[in-house]
């Protein structure tokens, strides 16, 4: 599990990079879902890489679908504003939609769906608050209409991440077993 911050830390910042030279912003629809979908896709790689012991590759595709539907969302319903209120909302439903596909490869990997609704509750409040740490520590370059947090926003999300998965795999393997033979 001590990979999970790591992860996050690298993965959300490559894939906004391989998004935004695609691109050039979200500042679309068409650009939110290619954006969403390339820093989804690697950002998921890079996660699935920490949690392949306990989650099925199915984490990939299910984090590039919910943040390309989820930067849709949300982008649309800022009007493809870059206030931190913006942000904070965009963050919020991006989040969301992240959180409810993970959670379903997280229930495959042996958690009930009540455990797994912990991940789907925290992921908005966790992609908000990196969005909100992000807002002031790159606010010159928030204008550029990056698909994902940067890295201040990364480590408030996977330190405040972390713990949670840690509970839900510890419970998954003493109810269930060893929750990777159950992911596979």
């Amino acid at each position: 599990m001590w990979l999970w911050p790591v992860a996050v830390l690298v993965g959300f910042p490559i894939g906004g990079l391989f998004a935004d030279l695609a691109m050039d912003g979200v500042d679309s629809v068409g650009a939110a879902l290619v954006e969403g979908v390339i820093a989804g896709v690697i950002v998921g790689v890079a996660e699935w890489f920490a949690l392949r012991r306990w989650v099925s590759w199915l984490w990939i595709p299910g984090t590039g679908v919910g943040l390309a539907v989820g930067l849709t969302a949300g982008a649309a319903l800022v009007d493809y504003g870059i206030s931190r209120g913006d942000l904070l909302l965009m963050g919020a439903v991006t989040g969301l939609c992240v959180g409810v596909l993970q959670a379903l490869v997280l229930m495959q990997a042996g958690n009930r769906p009540a455990e797994a609704v912990w991940w789907v509750v925290a992921n908005p409040i966790g992609w908000a608050l990196a969005w909100f740490v992000s807002s002031y520590v790159i606010a010159r370059n928030v204008g550029e209409r990056w698909p994902v947090f940067g890295a201040s926003g990364c480590v408030v999300f996977g330190l405040l991440t972390w713990p949670l998965l840690a509970a839900l795999f510890n419970r998954a393997s003493e109810s269930h077993g060893p929750a990777g033979d159950v992911a596979r």
